[in-house]
């Protein structure tokens, strides 16, 4: 991989185009748009974060002092879908401007005013801005096209209690209404005009997710009662999940199978669930194991490789095949263990399956997922093992059988069963890559749209790193 110069960023505000022909960068009340190409900035925005006449009211009255130079930082920024607008939100000001790409002097300001300002987000549509208000009041929705609001009351939650249909027309929405959790359905095409409203089986939902084919809800309950629920979008109760064994805490995380056949269920208890659609009952329990058979591959990261190696070039972890052992933490039940599904996660194929466990911090699991002309068998295939606790994993969002880790230190890890070995068949590979500069520890990372590069943070600044096109073009 050839990695960048490295570069200043504020809050990890940094974001290719959906073309991933430009990234966007925000540095305190300054955004920047330069070139993936070349990283020549092309233009930059002055943020004016200054707060409403009511918002300057309601402060007074409170006694708080003025705006200060992180109150107009910027907190969140965005691309539309077509690359041509940006936004850049100061969720402390309760302030949002639109800039546009193509002219330089455009712009449009959204005011929050009293009810203040806690996310900024676009719609799939590229042309509404959707704008959370502080205590979960309401949802406000600005058409660029109509300069008209609509607006949505009482969202349960503005981070995981909302979705789009995978087209775009329908906004789903949890909502709180007379101390009951209910369900929105907005017409995206009509003004966000109201569907249908339905209540929901949950008494505290933690969080929903949509099937790929628009048709299924996954609803579940918050970290003290392991229950999962499968609606439909009339508001029908298809289905219902809760383990045999209560295991003392909720769910951690869902994911749906990219053709929404199945569902991967996790909690706090160290198992994974496989939910059909045709019963939305268990056909598979993969539970996280320490003893590691003959049949799974071990990739162990090389001790003291970014001292030898300076930081810089890759080299590949050590495979070791045949019987292993892996240390699993303790888990104390006398309080929230540290124990659970921490991440599950699909490639895009839906072949494998990415889990991983508070109790194994440094090891990342690959289970192998069949597929419709192959037994329904799930097993586990490999197991990535670190010497430093794994921060975050994301799958290559084009290619089917790749993925990047993270670990917090000079360095970015993949692993990939795309690595063409002898006879053209084609092979895992794991490498640990060094970021080469010393004042550098990824924390985090995005992705590219193109899945071509990657960028990768640290506190206060980022650096990109992309792939080095080889004969094969099958690896970095």
């Amino acid at each position: 991989m050839d990695f960048t110069e490295i570069y200043k960023q504020t809050s990890s505000l940094v974001e290719f185009s959906p073309g991933a022909h430009f990234i966007a960068t925000a540095v305190q009340d300054r955004l920047i748009i330069r070139r993936a190409d070349s990283f020549q900035i092309t233009r930059t925005w002055l943020i004016d974060a200054s707060p409403s006449a009511t918002s300057v009211l309601i402060s007074s009255t409170k006694g708080k002092a003025s705006s200060t130079g992180s109150e107009k930082s910027i907190s969140h920024i965005g691309w539309s879908c077509d690359s041509e607008y940006l936004l850049a939100a100061c969720a402390k000001s309760g302030t949002v401007q639109i800039f546009k790409l193509g002219d330089e002097e455009w712009t449009a300001h959204i005011d929050s005013g009293a009810e203040g300002l806690v996310k900024a987000e676009w719609a799939p549509d590229g042309r509404t801005v959707l704008c959370f208000s502080e205590w979960g009041l309401r949802v406000t929705l600005w058409s660029l096209v109509t300069g008209r609001a609509s607006y949505l009351n009482f969202p349960i939650h503005p981070d995981r209690g909302y979705t789009f249909r995978a087209d775009g027309r329908y906004l789903i929405l949890a909502e709180r209404h007379k101390s009951k959790d209910t369900l929105g359905l907005y017409d995206a095409a009509e003004g966000y005009k109201p569907v249908r409203h339905f209540p929901l089986p949950t008494s505290s939902l933690s969080s929903l997710a949509l099937s790929p084919s628009g048709n299924h809800l996954a609803v579940w309950e918050g970290p003290l009662e392991y229950k999962l629920y499968i609606i439909s979008l009339n508001g029908d109760l298809l289905g219902s999940f809760s383990p045999d064994h209560d295991p003392g805490f909720g769910i951690r995380g869902v994911a749906w199978h990219p053709t929404g056949m199945f569902l991967a269920v996790g909690g706090w208890d160290d198992k994974l669930y496989i939910l059909d659609s045709l019963s939305w009952g268990p056909v598979a329990t993969l539970e996280l194991t320490g003893r590691l058979g003959s049949n799974v591959i071990l990739w162990k990261e090389p001790s003291q490789w970014v001292e030898d190696t300076d930081g810089r070039g890759f080299l590949s972890y050590e495979r070791i095949q045949g019987p292993q052992t892996i240390p699993i933490n303790r888990v104390d039940h006398s309080k929230l263990p540290k124990a659970g599904v921490v991440q599950i996660e699909w490639n895009k194929t839906g072949t494998i399956l990415m889990a991983r466990y508070e109790s194994v911090p440094n090891a990342v699991y690959l289970y192998d997922f069949p597929t419709p002309s192959q037994e329904f068998s799930p097993k586990l295939r490999s197991v990535l093992l670190h010497s430093s606790p794994v921060l975050q994993v994301r799958w290559n969002p084009i290619r089917k059988g790749n993925l990047a880790l993270c670990c917090g230190l000079r360095s970015i890890y993949t692993w990939s069963d795309e690595w063409l070995g002898d006879n053209d068949v084609e092979e895992e590979m794991a490498e640990c890559i060094g970021v080469p500069t010393k004042q550098f520890q990824t924390r985090s990372f995005k992705w590219a749209p193109d899945g071509k590069g990657i960028i990768l943070f640290d506190q206060g600044i980022f650096c990109c790193a992309f792939e080095v096109q080889k004969e094969a073009d099958s690896e970095f």
